[in-house]
């Protein structure tokens, strides 16, 4: 694929995904409600012919069908109105389009992977059909009048290349001329299709009658259409051309032709003009009075009615070009520093020397301002996440009979980019989790232990300096250790005797690999496999999570994760020459001890005492073998750091102090060394060009005192 198509299949799938999302969230919206307003009728109907369109111009087949089949729906409904709809069929249409967003969704995923889109969607496109043909039969209930003479009910007519007038021509004494329409042979819903083009010519404010008159609300019409077409009765030639023109740019029209009544003369020989009908493709035999002037008429008035272009205030960035751009900004700020710490400013004199920093302060408030800016440009809101999880609860409800609401809290929270896709599937599974396991299975459950009869599932978000805390929470069962650590010993999982376990490592037990609470394997949960990949995930991205459960009350899920992975607020510190960068959000201390407060156990590994609990020590420069004089825990300084549950402490030469680094990622070649596996994540260049390794507390905790 050339980059021509590989960048119009990227605007493709963020316009079809974004239309979607919004999508989404207008069907939860209005279910809630339980009807669709007009507007969002309207909106549904644009939303459905711009992925028909977008996905036919990319020839992706089986999009474009159900997008088609879902704006005809739209197309009815708009123009009768949602209230025309019973509230069963509301309910159905609800259902429906669900189903038709899931399943575009599945086509577009299809896409994205490269894999062969689906091509049997025929039964799908029937059920819209079906659902359309049952509420366009509703109509029927009331009569409707009947045409007026020799309209609907006349039945047989002449082929279309007659030169007399068809016998079945509508009796319309205020005509002047017909268009006499034939549609394509096996498109289905003849009569619905017939009307919206008739609809499409009256948006454009041409005034005329059409024939059967009852044609949207008459599915018997169908077989007239099929056989004998349609007419449009015109009271001036002017208004016939001009819906000629527009008929050209009509689906499903396999060829029309205008038909002249003769003047006031009945016993002419022949018609003024004889119609030349187009058995074969739609070009209408209408005299060539300037038709190009007259088919720009209708798109200036809706110009002029406020439908035209609107003004674009947002505009969609490639990720890897903000990538780009933080990487540069990130330069800046490395050069900047680079510059203001050089040697050769000593050599200034005193005014020289102060008036460069007074410009080196502006620059660094410039550079700090690109710096945010840069930063912010990747940060997007967490609404698109949290909208989702409104679907999963409206999905698990119907299926588990659970009467359960969801509420979000902090929907605006922005986070960086790149973030907001690591964190969907952990928050995905936490809510399923809580729907599955944590809400009681019946009402009645909840009311004798004095609950509402409804479930609430809390979903939150919100800021702090360096990071952002979700949080999911159920006002379900809650979770017993001691059962939990009964189900981990039947598993293996245990590691050490069930009396040493504390109340929170207990219940860290379900997030390991295999653990499930559940008896027996379901759609929703059993396997093993859900939390798990949360705990993954998160870490994943420099987080950590944990969990508090009271039984009786509820469960909640807490995540912290850092706002963006591309700058870190760290410590440095020294170990001989090197120079090592600690993220601050991992350091609770640092202390100096003394050789008293030095203990060992029974593997004579080292540990001290923080706060009533003991910690081991772990020795950098043993660790990584530096060179370093300072080997002496009297003589460095200690560092006591956590991830997640684990805790220990480092012990360094000293400290340098903190800094906000730029991360940049290893050389490549580095990575047949496996360092990720080693405490290292990444490094950053210092202002005076040396560089610093930047430390994953979570891998050198596992590598330095899990593995050994």
């Amino acid at each position: 694929m050339d980059n021509g198509m590989e960048s119009m299949l990227d605007t493709y799938l963020f316009e079809t995904n974004s239309l979607l999302d919004n999508l989404d969230e207008m069907l939860m919206k209005d279910e809630k409600l339980g009807d669709f307003s007009p507007e969002d009728v309207n909106e549904i109907f644009r939303i459905m012919h711009t992925i028909k369109g977008s996905s036919a111009m990319m020839e992706f087949g089986s999009l474009s069908s159900i997008a088609h089949h879902i704006e005809d729906l739209f197309y009815y409904i708009r123009d009768k109105g949602i209230d025309s709809l019973d509230p069963q069929h509301k309910k159905e249409l609800f259902n429906l389009m669900f189903r038709s967003e899931d399943c575009l969704r599945g086509q577009v995923e299809k896409v994205e992977n490269g894999v062969p889109l689906d091509t049997d969607l025929d039964s799908f496109a029937a059920e819209i059909n079906s659902f359309l043909k049952k509420i366009s039969g509703a109509a029927q209930e009331e009569p409707s009048p009947q045409p007026a003479a020799g309209g609907a009910q006349k039945s047989q007519t002449e082929p279309a290349g007659s030169s007399s007038l068809p016998e079945d021509l509508p009796d319309d004494k205020n005509a002047t001329c017909f268009i006499h329409v034939f549609l394509d042979e096996g498109v289905g819903m003849e009569n619905l299709r017939a009307f919206m083009i008739v609809n499409s010519l009256k948006e454009c404010e041409l005034e005329f009658r059409y024939y059967p008159e009852n044609m949207e609300s008459n599915p018997d019409s169908c077989a007239s259409i099929i056989e004998n077409g349609f007419y449009m009765a015109f009271e001036s030639m002017e208004t016939a051309q001009k819906a000629g023109d527009l008929l050209r740019t009509q689906n499903h029209i396999r060829s029309y032709e205008l038909v002249e009544l003769p003047e006031e003369e009945p016993e002419a020989a022949a018609p003024p003009q004889e119609s030349q009908p187009s058995a074969a493709a739609a070009q209408p035999a209408v005299p060539d009075a300037k038709p190009a002037p007259k088919s720009k008429a209708p798109a200036k008035q809706n110009q002029a009615q406020g439908q035209g272009p609107v003004k674009q205030n947002l505009i969609s960035v490639s990720l890897m070009k903000l990538d780009s751009l933080q990487n540069l900004v990130g330069e800046i700020v490395i050069t900047e520093s680079m510059v203001t710490s050089a040697p050769e400013l000593n050599q200034l004199s005193r005014d020289a020397y102060d008036n460069f920093m007074k410009s080196a302060r502006q620059l660094r408030k410039l550079t700090d301002d690109l710096q945010d800016i840069s930063m912010s440009l990747r940060m997007v809101p967490i609404s698109g996440v949290f909208q989702k999880m409104s679907r999963i609860v409206r999905d698990m409800k119907q299926k588990l009979g659970k009467d359960v609401r969801l509420t979000l809290i902090g929907e605006d929270t922005e986070v960086d980019k790149t973030i907001v896709d690591s964190i969907q599937d952990p928050i995905m599974h936490m809510v399923r989790n809580a729907m599955d396991h944590g809400i009681e299975d019946t009402a009645d459950e909840r009311i004798q232990a004095g609950k509402p009869s409804q479930g609430e599932i809390i979903l939150s978000a919100s800021h702090t300096s360096s990071e952002v805390v979700i949080s999911i929470a159920d006002d379900g069962k809650g979770m017993n250790p001691e059962k939990l650590l009964a189900k981990a010993r039947d598993k293996g999982l245990l590691t050490k005797p069930e009396s040493e376990y504390s109340r929170k490592e207990a219940l860290s037990l379900v997030m390991l690999p295999g653990f499930s609470t559940n008896q027996t394997v379901t759609e929703f949960s059993g396997r093993g496999v859900g939390m798990d990949v949360v705990k993954k995930n998160v870490e994943a991205v420099g987080g950590v999570v944990s969990l508090s459960s009271e039984e009786g009350k509820g469960t909640t899920f807490t995540m912290k994760i850092p706002l963006t992975l591309a700058i870190v607020d760290g410590m440095k510190v020294t170990v001989g020459k090197s120079i090592f960068t600690i993220p601050i959000a991992n350091i609770r201390q640092s202390f100096k001890i003394t050789t008293d407060e030095i203990i060992r156990d029974e593997n004579n590994c080292e540990i001290v005492e923080r706060m009533g609990i003991f910690y081991p020590v772990v020795r950098l420069h043993q660790f990584y073998n530096i060179d370093t004089d300072v080997t002496s825990l009297e003589e460095g300084i200690l560092l006591w750091v956590e991830t997640s549950d684990r805790s220990f402490c480092l012990f360094v030469d000293e400290l340098i102090g903190e800094q906000q680094v730029v991360v940049k990622p290893l050389p490549a070649f580095l990575n047949y060394f496996d360092l990720k596996d080693y405490g290292i994540s990444g490094c950053t260049i210092l202002g005076d060009g040396n560089i610093s390794i930047i430390l994953d507390i979570q891998s050198l905790h596992m590598a330095a005192l899990e593995n050994k």
